[in-house]
């Protein structure tokens, strides 16, 4: 039995892709995925409107959908009491969707927070990974099922993946080590634009390293294009969908994770 998860990233409501986001829509409603994993970055400025209009495409997905929080959902440094005080006020539209575990034949997905309101360097839009986000991850995968592959979700690669936009996730490769120690597969993040399937050996035990493109008209080297990941047993493969017709093609290095 095969279970086919469609990761998708960054749509940028204000600043997204009319076009593509119906095309990813429909692809929904044809094909059925086991679920939807939207890693971050749903908005552009945080504004309500940007999360209704979200709220609303997301909530049309005939599939079960977890969101990740990612660093334009969070108010701007203009809206300093929002970001500070309220930061997620404005998540309504979303809220059950936000951070959602899921058990799903044969995979396990677990949120991981990677924003920050603050850190101690100028550009507070790159990743940060806190202690209590990575064992709140870890708590979460100590009790999933037995046999489960575990990706977790996030909106930050947690280390590069060889993409022209950056992460430099603040302790991202220890938060790595401590996901790989624990049993984890793959980890699935947004925010660079770009797709990619890197695997990293951690001790003996590989991660893949899963990025999504962008649904908004803020692309980069890619079209438009979300991932489509397909679990068959204990191996997976990822296939980037891109808007315009071109057939979805493989990525993954390797269909392997786990022990090396």
């Amino acid at each position: 039995m095969t279970t086919k998860l469609f990761h998708v990233s960054d749509v940028h409501f204000g600043k997204e892709d009319p076009a593509a986001i119906a095309w990813f829509k429909e692809r929904v409603e044809i094909e059925r995925p086991d679920a939807v994993l939207m890693t971050g970055d749903l908005t552009m400025r945080a504004r309500t409107r940007e999360f209704e209009a979200g709220g609303a495409w997301l909530k049309s997905l005939a599939a079960p959908v977890t969101v990740e929080v990612g660093n334009h959902d969070i108010p701007y440094y203009w809206d300093p009491i929002r970001r500070f005080l309220i930061p997620y006020r404005r998540y309504a539209a979303i809220e059950k969707m936000i951070e959602r575990p899921l058990d799903l034949p044969g995979v396990t997905v677990v949120p991981l927070k990677t924003t920050a309101r603050a850190q101690w360097r100028w550009n507070w839009s790159k990743g940060s990974v806190s202690p209590g986000a990575l064992r709140k991850a870890l708590a979460l995968i100590d009790k999933a099922p037995k046999g489960n592959l575990i990706f977790v979700a996030a909106h930050h690669p947690l280390i590069e993946g060889g993409t022209k936009g950056t992460a430099k996730t603040r302790r991202g490769e220890h938060a790595l080590g401590e996901l790989a120690a624990a049993g984890a597969h793959a980890v699935l993040s947004g925010h660079v634009h770009d797709p990619f399937d890197v695997p990293v050996d951690c001790n003996g035990w590989m991660v893949r390293m899963i990025g999504a493109g962008t649904l908004s008209k803020r692309v980069r080297n890619s079209p438009p294009a979300f991932n489509e990941i397909v679990i068959d047993g204990d191996r997976f493969e990822t296939l980037v969908r891109t808007q315009g017709g071109e057939p979805k093609h493989a990525i993954s290095e390797t269909t392997a994770a786990g022990a090396l």
